[in-house]
């Protein structure tokens, strides 16, 4: 096993690093309180080239794979981003993969040098109210009308909608009541987010506020069949395609964030003094710190392995599992201990951990809950019978 990063991907990190160590805890504390898109950001990773990670040469991109995209991620949220930062740029970098798989020629032309050179902000709406992380069970439909396609329904926690021209749609073409499998019937579109008739309506949360999260009405929205990715009925094989690497870059995300946490929190253990002496002095305090980095070391291996499987055509559900849940849970940890370290000063804002936590907390939840993982794990590797 050969655990050095190559020449490229050490060039990648430290690039990276660089340039998000340009926008400090105070620009991203003043983005999340002010729900303010963190435009220049965003700009500078598009003029850096970044957003074309994973994106095919032949359309403005670079061609890496997703170990390259992970650690473009973990640096990005490292930086004290987090969430924001990594939520900014994260689907321009990755979550166009079924359009470059299963999209058009025209439809990849059109679109992908624009999301690679920043132009062109597109969204993700698959959640739906009534559905939750049960895709087959969504409801929005797109009927049929001569060659295009009249869309109705109602989509949720849908990020970037506000900044967005256009949406990558998941529909039903066929009700679930009346497909073979539940799996089939559904339809994925690379259209236009026309606000005359769609209604996009912020969600207040805990944090995560500087990119914000949606939701959306959809009227009688038109759809040329030109914007249809791929088969109509063959949409939730397509997006099945990005589930596995989707997992690991938010296990970059969450890794990212507990490194920043757990750096900030040994500065004060080092900084502050009580009694007399460091409070890192003390095993209390010390020894939970220790414990979350050799979690979030622990963590990382698994996620190395899992985007090494993926580049090289091998199976990963496993091991991408697994790195999201224990990325998150190690990176949440870190978070959590990083507050408590600060004591007091850490419920206030003063030293950005309070932020840590609550964009930490949302890794626990999304893209997918924790026990859907363990969920995963426990029917379709262990065996289990299966409880959903």
């Amino acid at each position: 096993m050969d655990f050095e990063l190559s020449e490229d991907q050490t060039t990648i990190r430290k690039a990276v690093a660089e340039l998000a160590a340009k926008f400090d805890d105070q620009y991203w504390m003043d983005k999340d309180a002010a729900h303010e898109f963190p435009m220049e950001f965003y700009r500078a990773f598009a003029d850096g080239g970044w957003l074309g990670m994973t994106t095919p040469e032949e359309y403005g991109g670079h061609g890496f794979g997703i170990t390259e995209a992970a650690l473009l991620l973990e640096e990005v949220s490292a930086s004290g981003g987090g969430m924001n930062a990594a939520s900014s740029i994260h689907l321009s970098i990755f979550g166009m993969h079924p359009v470059i798989v299963h999209g058009s020629d025209e439809l990849k032309r059109e679109n992908l040098p624009r999301i690679v050179n920043g132009d062109l902000h597109v969204c993700f709406g698959v959640t739906e109210p009534g559905a939750g992380l049960d895709t087959t069970k969504i409801t929005t439909f797109a009927k049929r009308d001569g060659s295009d396609y009249i869309v109705n329904g109602r989509k949720v926690w849908i990020s970037k909608a506000m900044e967005s021209e256009k949406i990558l749609l998941l529909t039903r073409t066929t009700k679930f009541e009346d497909v073979d499998r539940k799996t089939d019937g559904l339809t994925l579109f690379l259209t236009d987010l026309d606000r005359a008739q769609v209604d996009i309506r912020p969600i207040k949360k805990m944090g995560r506020n500087a990119v914000s999260s949606n939701e959306l009405f959809i009227d009688s929205l038109r759809i040329p069949e030109a914007h249809r990715v791929g088969e109509e009925g063959q949409g939730f094989k397509y997006i099945l395609d990005g589930l596995n690497p989707e997992r690991m870059l938010v296990a970059a995300e969450a890794l990212g964030l507990g490194r920043v946490a757990l750096k900030r929190a040994v500065r004060y253990g080092n900084e502050r003094e009580v009694f007399g002496r460091p409070i890192g002095t003390n095993q209390g305090l010390q020894f939970p710190l220790a414990d979350s980095l050799a979690r979030l070391d622990a963590a990382e291996l698994v996620l190395r392995k899992a985007t090494w499987l993926y580049d090289n055509g091998k199976p990963c559900a496993r091991e991408a599992n697994t790195a999201k849940y224990l990325c998150a849970e190690a990176g949440f940890e870190a978070a959590d201990r990083a507050l408590q370290t600060h004591g007091g000063m850490g419920y206030s804002e003063e030293y950005h951990v309070a932020r840590y936590f609550r964009e930490a907390r949302l890794l626990k939840i999304a893209p997918l809950s924790q026990e859907m993982v363990l969920n995963y794990l426990g029917s379709h590797v262990l065996g289990l019978p299966r409880s959903y």
